[in-house]
């Protein structure tokens, strides 16, 4: 797999019927490790590892509905009051960030009402506060570290 724009991290493998699948420590179980998974595997480990958030709080791949619209988000974490802090897009790698990807969070943060935005490919990370008074978010240098 293409070295990312994270530290390095031990991930757990396995191999079967001649498909890699890799560990979600957050679903507890073994998923085929696609490009998307493994920048989302990163992801989720460097929200934890470098940034404290607990696992307790961590949301992956769930369904929502969107005007309607099934969608599935990759990455939520909470607030210990069940409200949502952060909502992550994730990439693979090769694809580029653009402003449809930055318009498909917001679509998702639609639904979610999210204080943050996280959005990567692995390689380039961007993460935005939102302003719901102004309907805006702004851009941020880094993601604030988890405050209990």
């Amino acid at each position: 797999m293409q070295k990312l724009n994270f530290p390095a991290y031990q991930f757990r493998f396995k191999s079967s019927e001649n498909k890699i699948s890799i560990f979600d420590r957050i679903r507890k179980k073994f998923i085929i490790l696609t490009p998307e998974e493994w920048v989302r595997q990163h992801t989720v480990e460097f929200l934890i590892e470098e940034k404290g958030y607990p696992e307790s709080l961590i949301n992956v791949e769930k369904l929502i509905k969107v005007n309607d619209l099934s969608k599935r988000y990759d990455i939520i974490i909470f607030n210990p009051d069940g409200s949502i802090f952060l909502i992550v897009e994730c990439k693979s790698h090769s694809v580029k960030i653009t402003q449809d990807v930055f318009d498909q969070i917001a679509r998702y943060n639609l639904a979610l009402d999210s204080e943050y935005l996280m959005i990567t490919n692995g390689m380039n990370h961007y993460y935005c506060q939102m302003n719901y008074n102004d309907k805006r978010y702004t851009f941020l240098k880094d993601i604030a570290d988890y405050k209990e």
